[in-house]
């Protein structure tokens, strides 16, 4: 379950993290009444679980009453990443004199927590993993003795964090911790982390996910809300599913040949919109479920499957492609890479069937994924 921000900064509050005074506004004029009780600057922000906001036009200063209420109003007519804007939080504006990342997530590879730190906060931390990942100080967590102190004033050091910074740092950072096991996160992060010209150290965002099997009874009520609706329905299908900000939709089958495949397709220029595993021995009405919600992604402009047939026939994934295809009348490009039991079989049956391009390389697959999303988009 991901939060929304002004949710995950009541769960900050509640561990006594420190986040600037706002509140919720659903419409403009409650957003211009809420800026001129808090007092000026304030910042209006888009309330969507995806990333992007900045660059969209969905964060916003205002300096007077009429200012907050036009921001309020632009922002409420936005789609960000495929999500409509339904509420804005109306915050504080605070000085800023230095931005930090702090995150603390699950390494599935080491099975234990792990903290994150750099001093490049207020950009996309994904970004500096990929440029510049010296930049990114790590420190594993042990689940059964916590975040001591001293482990956090060494990452610090490293990071060489100025010294007057340390201490407010390091209580920050236990909080954060304390957040992470108290509401069973997938994941917990502030970015930016700002310290004021005062002295003043503030948790300017929040990004919080949830496990969905494992919800702490301490979650206040309503947040459940913010289950993605698709990923809610896949659950209920047995399906494997996460919602991505791309428009190709991926289908495959074993958790490893789909995150191969959504590698596969980025590196080939396209961007997926999803992860879906129907799992190792998929069925024909597995395959049209798993199609059905895919297309129910309004940002899906083509979809690539990409099935390994050991238990799994080939044929028979094929029959539920075509089937579902038939029933939705469907329009977009759709590329199938069949490969194992009956592919010949099901490749025959895509090739009989407008609007499918069968291959047997996955590379291929990609590739033609990506171009015929990309062709379409550019006549749009």
């Amino acid at each position: 379950m991901k939060l929304l921000e002004y949710q995950g900064k009541e769960l900050f509050a509640q561990v006594d993290l420190p986040v600037p005074p706002g509140k919720v506004a659903n419409t403009p004029e409650a957003a211009k009444r809420i800026a001129g009780e808090l007092g000026f600057p304030v910042v209006v922000k888009a309330q969507v679980a995806t990333g992007g906001r900045g660059k969209a036009g969905g964060i916003q200063i205002a300096r007077t009453s009429e200012e907050a209420e036009k921001h309020a109003t632009d922002i409420l007519r936005m789609t960000i990443q495929g999500e409509h804007v339904r509420c804005l939080l109306i915050t504080q504006a605070v000085e800023i004199e230095q931005e930090y990342y702090l995150g603390i997530t699950l390494d599935r590879s080491a099975r234990r927590p792990v903290l994150l730190f750099s001093r490049e906060g207020g950009v996309d931390i994904e970004e500096v993993a990929k440029s510049s990942p010296e930049k990114i100080q790590k420190c594993h967590i042990s689940p059964l003795e916590g975040l001591h102190a001293h482990q956090v004033r060494r990452l610090l050091f490293e990071a060489q964090v100025p010294q007057s910074q340390m201490g407010a740092l390091t209580d920050v950072t236990q909080k954060l911790y304390r957040a992470f096991v108290e509401y069973h996160a997938h994941l917990v992060e502030i970015n930016p982390l700002a310290f004021t010209p005062e002295g003043g150290i503030w948790a300017l965002d929040s990004k919080f996910i949830l496990d969905d099997d494992d919800l702490p009874t301490k979650i206040p009520n309503g947040y459940e809300e913010r289950i993605d609706p698709l990923e809610q329905a896949a659950h209920e299908a047995d399906l494997q599913y996460v919602k991505l900000d791309g428009s190709i939709g991926i289908i495959g089958n074993g958790a490893g040949l789909v995150m191969a495949t959504l590698d596969l397709v980025k590196l080939k220029g396209g961007r997926p919109a999803n992860f879906l595993d129907v799992g190792g021995g998929a069925t024909a009405a597995q395959m049209s479920k798993a199609l059905l919600l895919v297309l129910r992604d309004r940002q899906v402009r083509g979809v690539f499957i990409n099935i390994f047939g050991g238990i799994t026939r080939c044929d028979l994934v094929a029959q539920g492609i075509i089937e579902t295809q038939k029933a939705l009348g469907m329009r977009v490009p759709m590329v199938v890479r069949l490969v194992g039991t009956n592919e010949a079989e099901g490749r025959a049956l895509l090739k009989q069937t407008q609007g499918f391009i069968a291959v047997s390389d996955m590379e291929e697959g990609a590739a033609e994924i990506a171009r015929l999303v990309g062709s379409s988009q550019e006549r749009n």
